[in-house]
């Protein structure tokens, strides 16, 4: 399929470029993913209260959140982003999406705000893993 032909995945991304997509939907996981960092760290106590979460577990997500969402930034920025890294946050966002629903059944107890937040975020980082490898493989195809 050429460039010039776009394709549901890069109607989505409005463009008819695969790497510009794919650029583009890691752009979104890295800004999506940096705020909820940045809101967990700024307002751990608050935001667990609300939703039913320690204080201190929001802290540790908001770090790691953050730090994921710069380096998903930097592969973002990059002209033609490696697979293996795309693969990567692919696979770390499945792994994200997987957690949440365990930890949800398993070990948290959260507000009925925390559990429907829980549930929408995991159902997120899901639809980004789905975007980001459908384009990373129409990237590798064209």
């Amino acid at each position: 399929m050429s460039a010039a032909q776009p394709t549901p995945l890069t109607a989505l991304a409005r463009t008819a470029e695969p790497y510009a997509a794919l650029r583009r939907f890691l752009a979104v996981d890295a800004v999506v993913t940096g705020v909820n960092g940045l809101a967990y760290l700024a307002a751990s106590g608050p935001l667990g209260r609300l939703l039913g979460v320690d204080a201190t577990l929001l802290l540790a997500l908001g770090s790691f959140l953050t730090v994921y969402a710069v380096a998903v930034g930097v592969l973002a920025s990059r002209a033609r982003p490696a697979a293996l890294p795309v693969r990567a946050v692919v696979e770390a966002n499945l792994t994200w999406t997987v957690l949440s629903c365990v930890a949800l059944a398993l070990w948290l107890s959260p507000t009925a705000a925390g559990a429907v937040w829980t549930v929408l975020q995991a159902l997120t980082v899901a639809g980004f893993a789905v975007l980001q490898h459908f384009a990373l493989k129409a990237s590798t195809h064209q």
